[in-house]
């Protein structure tokens, strides 16, 4: 029996014979993987299961199914489905102008009853399970633990410009270094010079990225000038490449100063998944005035000249 007949008996129950209470529609059959789906007509209400041998996973054909012809991403109540039952999300019914991106027929808001049971009735492998995530999920919460996945990749942390490239933490730090040529060191301390020769005329500046490699983790060490409120500022920052419950066993300390007077920070890196905005914007970071940064600088306060030194170390 073909697969689609799920979506047929949805449109079209006289298709189900009278007095027969149950049937059962084989989806898929195999040595690893074996799908049942079986419904029942009794008292009038449909009820759809799923079974599936131990070890087993749903596999393509079900998936396509509950895939989205339109965005191709996995349905979620409410599907809803055309005349001649062809199904899509609702989030792209408005997309498509109400009409059927398949035979043009006018959607409604007939909904899909019966592939909203066998969606319910599934567990499917997190879409990261090629990167190592090994739990299955019911369908209707696996976008939820998607979201939050620490399988899930990375996104790019250089800052200054919008890339698009994603990956796991090797992939990004060969990314980082190949194609954004940052600065890679070796060590827990750093001592870096900050120069702009024209720091009146600049509102808004980012510094090159450093990238530490640190008890054998990477972190990333940013600087950037932006304006806070109305006065403008100079900030620096650390990033841990990795997620926050990692990033949460390490510490860092920034300080920055000249002619007697010194500014210091202490605090716990952001994980990654933070963006470097987001960093900035919540001011989690060692904040520098421009005019104390002049001050530091030292000479006519014609040209910045920061040299702000740090260390991370490991908590206990």
């Amino acid at each position: 029996m073909p697969n689609n007949y799920l979506l047929l008996l949805a449109v079209c129950p006289e298709y189900m014979a009278p007095g027969n209470d149950y049937m059962e529609v084989p989806v898929i059959s195999g040595e690893e993987d074996d799908v049942s789906v079986s419904i029942s007509d009794a008292d009038s209400k449909v009820g759809i299961s799923v079974t599936r041998k131990a070890g087993g996973l749903p596999t393509s054909s079900v998936h396509e199914l509950l895939e989205c012809p339109v965005c191709t991403n996995f349905m979620y109540p409410p599907i809803l489905q055309c005349a001649n039952g062809h199904t899509l999300c609702a989030t792209c019914k408005a997309r498509v102008h109400n009409r059927c991106p398949t035979c043009r027929f006018e959607l409604g808001t007939i909904r899909c009853l019966a592939l909203e049971k066998v969606a319910e009735s599934l567990e499917l492998p997190c879409r990261y399970h090629n990167l190592g995530c090994p739990e299955l999920f019911p369908y209707y919460t696996k976008g939820k633990h998607e979201a939050i996945c620490t399988f899930r990749p990375y996104n790019c942390p250089y800052a200054g410009s919008e890339c698009s490239m994603v990956g796991d933490i090797p992939t990004l730090v060969a990314h980082l270094r190949d194609y954004h040529k940052v600065d890679m060191h070796n060590g827990c301390t750093f001592n870096h010079r900050y120069v702009k020769s024209n720091p009146q005329e600049v509102e808004n500046a980012t510094w090159m990225l450093t990238v530490f490699n640190c008890f054998g983790q990477y972190f990333c060490l940013h600087f950037e000038a932006f304006q806070l409120g109305m006065a403008p500022v100079y900030m620096a920052f650390l990033r841990f490449m990795g997620d926050d419950n990692e990033a949460k066993n390490f510490s860092y300390s920034l300080e920055v100063g000249a002619n007697g007077r010194k500014l210091s920070w202490h605090g716990v890196p952001r994980s990654i998944r933070d963006s470097h905005q987001k960093v900035r914007d919540s001011h989690d970071g060692l904040i520098i005035y421009r005019n104390m940064a002049l001050f530091f600088s030292g000479g006519e306060r014609k040209e910045l000249k920061l040299r702000v030194t740090g260390r991370i170390w490991k908590e206990q």
